[in-house]
């Protein structure tokens, strides 16, 4: 699987949300004001097709895309490169981390431990 760029993973996530969509859907449901060009989108689409994230059904000249890698696997391949580029593969530093950045509360951390009891 190949990292996406910063547009390209916002791009995915509208296309995950969306399932089968066309640029024209795609660009509906981005917040920007103006909304981006429809031919920047489709270019951004395009590469993600090549990088295998997303197939498409064509109707002539009209594209119907679809994700093809689902947002689960890629969630799982983002953090495996963050766990070991900024926690070192290590599940010690993860949780520090959780606990003094994210300021998890007495019953978060409970949970936790109960959680790490059981596996």
């Amino acid at each position: 699987m190949e990292e996406l760029t910063k547009t390209e993973e916002r791009i995915m996530h509208i296309i995950w949300d969306l399932g089968r969509c066309f640029v024209k859907d795609i660009i509906e449901k981005i917040d920007d004001e103006p909304k981006p060009p429809y031919n920047t989108i489709s270019s951004v689409v395009r590469i993600l097709e090549k990088k295998a994230y997303v197939g498409f059904k064509a109707y002539g000249k009209t594209y119907e895309y679809c994700p093809i890698i689902s947002k689960d696997d890629y969630g799982k391949f983002s953090f495996k490169k963050v766990f070991a580029n900024y926690f070192n593969n290590s599940a010690e530093s993860l949780l520090s981390f959780m606990v003094k950045e994210e300021k998890l509360n007495d019953a978060e951390i409970e949970k936790l431990k109960q959680f790490i009891d059981k596996q």
